[in-house]
C-alpha cells in the first residue's frame, strides 16, 4: 500500500521570472515525483494561484466588493495552475488522476488509486494551505508540507524586517500566534501559512512543515521524513 503525502505548492513556484529557472524547476519536480512513485509514495498536490490569481483579483476588485466573489476568481486560477502540474506530470508517464477534484473528499478517494492527485482551491474563505491541510487529514497523511518561496517560518516578515529570525522547529500553537488564528485573509493576499490551515492542523494534531519549494531536495527530504532545511511544526 502506498504511503500518502500532501503538499501545498505555492503558485509562485510555477512562474519564476527567469524562463531558465522555470524549466529547471519543472525538470526537478518531474524527477522527484518519478522517484517517489517508484518508492510507492502517493502525493496530493494542492496548487496555489500565484500571479494569475493576484492579477485577476486586482482587475476585478475595481468592480467587485464582495470578497467571496473575488475568492472565486482566485480559485479559478488555482485550478489552472493545478492543471498545468497535472498535464506536465502526465506527460512523463506518472499515474496522475485525470480529474481536478473540487473537494478534498474526492481527492482523498482518488489518492487510493493514483500516485498523484492535483487540485486547487475549493470554496471561498480560505487559501490552498487550508485545502491541503484538510486533504492531509482526510487522506491519512502524517504531515502536510507547505512548499513556498521562503525558506522558513520567521518571527516577523523577512520581506520588511532584515533581522527577522527563522525557526527550525516550533509548535503549532506558536505558529498560530505568528499567523493569527481566527483571522481570515482577504482575497489575493497570503501569510506564511493560512491561519485557517493552522487551526485545522491543531484540531487534528497534524504536523506541518514549511520548506523552500524552489529547492527540490529540501522538499523531497521533508516528504521522506529525512532531515531538511526549513521549519518543522509539531502538534
Amino acid at each position: 500500500m502506498a504511503t500518502i503525502h500532501v503538499i501545498a505548492l505555492g503558485g509562485s513556484l510555477l512562474r519564476p521570472e527567469e524562463a531558465e529557472k522555470r524549466e529547471q524547476w519543472f525538470s526537478r519536480l518531474k524527477q522527484m515525483v518519478v522517484h517517489l512513485e517508484g518508492m510507492q509514495h502517493s502525493i496530493g498536490i494542492v496548487v496555489g494561484g500565484g500571479a494569475p490569481a493576484r492579477e485577476g483579483i486586482e482587475v476585478a476588485r475595481k468592480h467587485i466588493s464582495d470578497e467571496n466573489k473575488l475568492d472565486k476568481i482566485g480559485i479559478a486560477a488555482t485550478r489552472l495552475n493545478a492543471s498545468i502540474i497535472q498535464q506536465v506530470l502526465t506527460e512523463v508517464g506518472i499515474n496522475v488522476a485525470e480529474e481536478i477534484p473540487s473537494t478534498t473528499s474526492h481527492a482523498a478517494d482518488l489518492l487510493q488509486s493514483h500516485s498523484i492527485v492535483c487540485m486547487g482551491g475549493t470554496v471561498p474563505g480560505h487559501t490552498t494551505d487550508a485545502v491541503a491541510t484538510s486533504l492531509a487529514i482526510e487522506a491519512g497523511a502524517e504531515i502536510c508540507i507547505i512548499a513556498t518561496n521562503v525558506s522558513h517560518v520567521y518571527d516577523s516578515d523577512p520581506r520588511v524586517n532584515e533581522n527577522a529570525k527563522p525557526f527550525t522547529e516550533i509548535s503549532l500553537s506558536q505558529l498560530g500566534e505568528i499567523c493569527g488564528i481566527g483571522t481570515t485573509l482577504p482575497a489575493g493576499t497570503s501569510s506564511v501559512v493560512d491561519p485557517i490551515a493552522v487551526e485545522r492542523a491543531i484540531s487534528a494534531s497534524l504536523d506541518l512543515a514549511v520548506v523552500d519549494g524552489r529547492q527540490m531536495d529540501r522538499l523531497e527530504n521533508a516528504i521522506l521524513g529525512l532531515e531538511f532545511e526549513g521549519t518543522k511544526i509539531s502538534a
